[in-house]
């Protein structure tokens, strides 16, 4: 991370679940990782995705089987997983130049109890950074592939 900081390298910075990968998960990441020149994804640990409320099935793969899938991908240079209920102390270690977020969120709420706040915003404009969200790609969501699936083992 130092040295690519040290070679000028624009590192962006996402965080997420990324359990059922979809068309618009890789929409959305090729999206963040043109922003800049290194891409790193924070990853949530099962034991965190459960503290998410996200479902009683979630994660469906495990945080190894994700980081695999994500890793592999060729426009990701770095995935960290991290256990905390939220990538704060992740952002404060890594310090990106780009912060993204997905469309539910907005890169101008300053209130951390409201939903659409971006955790490590401060972190990161404080830094120099920016906060930057990617709008979604319609029709595409993992809670919908998991109805799916549910409905098809019935």
């Amino acid at each position: 991370m130092e040295s690519w900081k040290s070679k000028g390298e624009t590192i962006v910075f996402t965080n997420g679940v990324f359990d059922l990968i979809h068309q618009g998960h890789i929409a959305y990441l090729s999206e963040a990782a043109a922003l800049g020149t290194k891409f790193i994804i924070g990853l949530n640990a099962d034991s965190s995705v459960k503290a998410l409320a996200k479902g009683p099935a979630r994660p469906i793969k495990d945080e190894t089987s994700r980081a695999i899938i994500l890793a592999a991908m060729q426009f990701v240079d770095a995935v960290v997983v991290f256990g905390d209920s939220t990538p704060s102390a992740l952002i404060k270690a890594l310090t990106p130049n780009v912060l993204v977020k997905g469309g539910d969120y907005d890169p101008l709420e300053n209130e951390p109890s409201n939903k659409k706040y971006i955790v490590g915003r401060e972190t990161v404009i404080s830094n120099g950074g920016e906060v930057k969200v990617i709008p979604f790609l319609k029709g595409f969501s993992t809670s919908v592939l998991e109805k799916k699936i549910i409905e098809l083992n019935k």
